[in-house]
């Protein structure tokens, strides 16, 4: 492992089916308004891809809602999800190419709505810079681990295409699959 460091543009301005598995091993960060630095390893991200995504809030247009999910990628884009738990993403890709990676999962919390909530990440923060923001940015030690794929969760109103394809990106160490899956980087592993 090296020493941190903060994720920059070139890193988020790429497609989301690039960035969401490269931010598997990376460091969420959150400074609280105290001061105290929360650090979390991502275990766990979900890509949604553009106007055709079933799946993506962008399916709707550009919207008062979506409008951060056009913006250049490195933004944060975070929502109140049934009115309960708020979900952070990082927006990826060029602006105006509506694509985030969502963060599902970190090391101590699954679930988005856990890992915000343990983070006190609100919608206050969207639209945030994650390159430059000092409440909150994701950061690179050196760590690559592998990943295995899987379906998206919680989008049973996409069509059965977007449904089924594997665009769920999960440490082997925080996948709860019991079979063989296929690997991102050229081997099988049983979780």
């Amino acid at each position: 492992m090296t020493a941190p460091k903060r994720l920059d543009s070139d890193f988020y301005t790429r497609d989301v089916l690039d960035v969401a598995p490269d931010l598997i091993g990376k460091i969420l960060v959150r400074r609280l308004p105290t001061g105290e630095e929360l650090r979390y390893r991502i275990t766990e991200t979900e890509a949604y891809r553009g106007v055709e995504d079933t799946g993506c809030h962008a399916k709707a247009g550009k919207t008062k809602r979506t409008e951060t999910l056009y913006m250049k990628g490195g933004h944060a884009y975070i929502y109140l999800c049934y009115g309960v738990h708020h979900l952070i993403n990082a927006v990826t890709g060029q602006e105006e190419q509506p694509q985030a990676a969502l963060i599902r999962g970190v090391e101590e919390y699954y679930g988005p709505g856990r890992l915000t909530k343990a983070m006190q990440i609100t919608k206050e923060l969207n639209a945030i810079d994650l390159t430059a923001s000092d409440e909150i940015w994701i950061e690179d030690d050196g760590t690559l681990p592998d990943y295995v794929t899987g379906k998206r969760i919680g989008i049973d109103y996409a069509d059965e295409y977007y449904r089924n394809i594997e665009w769920r990106f999960t440490a082997p160490s925080a996948a709860k699959q019991k079979k063989t899956v296929r690997v991102k980087r050229n081997k099988e592993v049983t979780p």
